[in-house]
């Protein structure tokens, strides 16, 4: 089953159990219409009972989570929820865990290699490719310029990488 990372938990929040909630999802409180939330390792669920916009993060309390202790042990916690809870995407836009495991193919037809993960340090999204001919995973910016199509039906990624990215290639500037 496929999940999806729709949160993290922050430092706690008061005395009352409350934690700072930073969510991931395009709208953040729609957090609290997926159900129980569930940690990277599935074993345990999370139940939302209260939650409230504060500035730049959401403010969460969770079933169980009565005091500032308990709240503390849950800081830094991802919160995943299985992939067919959430809405369909419209029109070009996609979930990451989506992306994971498409082939991916240069313009010309070449296999590339297939996506390992889709990662972001705050600087816009990355897809991090297993390169088909083995070797380092290859980091490409997940922008148009280099990813200029997205075939979820067909299970396909076109990318028009820089010269010399991948394993075997020539760089245009070393020749």
């Amino acid at each position: 089953m496929r999940r999806v990372c729709v949160a993290k938990i922050g430092a706690a929040h008061g005395l009352r159990g409350e934690v700072r909630l930073f969510s991931f999802t395009r709208e953040p409180m729609a957090v609290r219409d997926y159900g129980p939330l569930e940690d990277e390792s599935g074993e345990r669920s999370l139940v939302l009972k209260a939650l409230r916009s504060a500035g730049d993060h959401l403010v969460a309390r969770f079933e169980g989570v009565n005091d500032r202790d308990a709240a503390r042990a849950l800081t830094n916690v991802s919160l995943f929820v299985p992939r067919e809870r959430l809405p369909e995407p419209e029109g070009d836009s996609f979930y990451h865990a989506d992306l994971v495991g498409l082939r991916v193919q240069g313009k010309d037809g070449r296999a590339l290699g297939t996506v390992a993960a889709v990662q972001d340090f705050g600087a816009g999204g990355i897809l991090e490719i297993a390169p088909a001919a083995g070797g380092e995973a290859v980091m490409l910016p997940f922008v148009e310029a280099f990813v200029p199509k997205v075939d979820l039906k067909g299970g396909v990624i076109v990318v028009d990488p820089p010269a010399g990215i991948f394993a075997g290639e020539q760089a245009e500037d070393s020749r």
